[in-house]
């Protein structure tokens, strides 16, 4: 099963998009990265996602896991 995952990416006409991977359609377009990442992260807490953030060069700069995380961390305290 594929991975619940939006990408937080550079609109190159301007603003920011969220999107779902492999997707043509935005789910969401925001003027600034600030109000896009907000908008990902409430899809991605209604929807146990994955949100990944990316800067304007197109590389990943954080990511946060919403949902099952299958990576979990070992040191719980």
């Amino acid at each position: 099963m594929a991975r619940k995952e939006r990408h937080v990416v550079k609109n190159p006409e301007g603003g920011w998009d969220v999107k779902k991977p492999h997707s043509e359609r935005v789910s969401i377009h925001a003027d600034t990265k600030a109000e896009a990442v907000c908008c990902a992260r409430e899809i991605c807490i209604n929807q146990k996602a994955e949100c990944v953030i990316h800067g304007k060069d197109g590389k990943i700069q954080d990511s946060n896991s919403y949902g099952n995380d299958p990576c979990p961390q070992k040191d719980k305290k």
